[in-house]
């Protein structure tokens, strides 16, 4: 990772969620609020359908920093801005998760980069301001 410069593109990820995939995740997390596996209830808020955990968004999306770095421990900051939900329909499909992601800045003096992430879920960005500074 030592040869990273501005603009050094991330290999780019596709995570297909599935619902299944949000009641294992609302095991892990303990959060088993009902917009994350009922229609119903998300229907009865206006929402546009059940929706993926924020969390679980902002995690699959670190993963392009994660798989590039090598190491999870070499992420140093990590932020980002929801933007728009990641709906989950209840079908064997699911929706993909696309993200890339890019160099924009290196600081050679505290041997780091900081790398913009784009994630985007049914042609819509889901991400904003997310960017992760990585300990090269």
């Amino acid at each position: 990772m030592s040869d990273v410069q501005v603009g050094t593109g991330l290999p780019p990820l596709t995570v297909t969620l599935r619902r299944a995939d949000l009641v294992r995740y609302a095991g892990a997390s303990g959060d088993f609020n009902p917009i994350h596996y009922s229609d119903r209830a998300a229907a009865a808020l206006g929402l546009p359908g059940v929706l993926a955990h924020g969390m679980l968004t902002m995690a699959l999306a670190a993963r392009v920093v994660t798989d590039w770095a090598g190491d999870p421990a070499r992420v140093i900051e990590y932020g980002v801005r929801f933007t728009k939900p990641v709906v989950v329909p209840d079908d064997d499909t699911g929706t993909d998760l696309q993200v890339s992601a890019k160099v924009v800045a290196v600081d050679n003096d505290n041997g780091t980069a900081e790398v913009d992430i784009t994630a985007e879920a049914a042609g819509q960005k889901v991400l904003g301001r997310a960017r992760a500074v990585v300990r090269l």
